[in-house]
């Protein structure tokens, strides 16, 4: 299996330039725990970044005090960015996430252009098809 059939298409993506108090209500509005910050290179959508739910409670509100108000998603993303291709197989994704301590990863052509996003979670559920399809075939007929 590769990254490219298993990840969630519909990305939800964020401006670097975004303020926060927006990037939290459009995680509430679509109901994402996280937003994949881009920018346009040449026409074309490129990660750049990642916000997370967390890094706005950490990032953000532990502020305690009006300067949230005034924070951009650059402010508190994770530029760091960790990304997989396409084609890459499931387990070498597994094995980054793994690395990293993280449970999304943006996945892109090999332009680097955004093409969805994979979970810890997709994968999980991906192995535990894979486990009931091979305890089904055991099982006697």
């Amino acid at each position: 299996m590769k990254a490219g059939e298993l990840c969630t298409r519909r990305t939800i993506t964020a401006d670097p330039g975004e303020s926060v108090v927006d990037a939290a209500r459009r995680m509430t509005k679509e109901d994402v725990g996280d937003l994949i910050v881009v920018e346009d290179i040449g026409g074309k959508v490129h990660p750049v970044g990642i916000v997370t739910d967390r890094d706005l409670v950490t990032g953000a509100l532990s502020l305690g005090d009006t300067r949230t108000l005034s924070l951009d998603v650059r402010d508190v993303m994770q530029a760091d960015l960790i990304t997989a291709f396409e084609d890459e197989p499931i387990e070498a994704v597994l094995a980054k996430l793994k690395r990293r301590h993280v449970r999304r990863i943006p996945i892109v052509d090999r332009e680097g252009v955004l093409q969805g996003v994979l979970t810890l979670d997709d994968i999980v559920e991906w192995i535990r098809e894979q486990i009931d399809d091979a305890s089904a075939a055991l099982a006697p007929a």
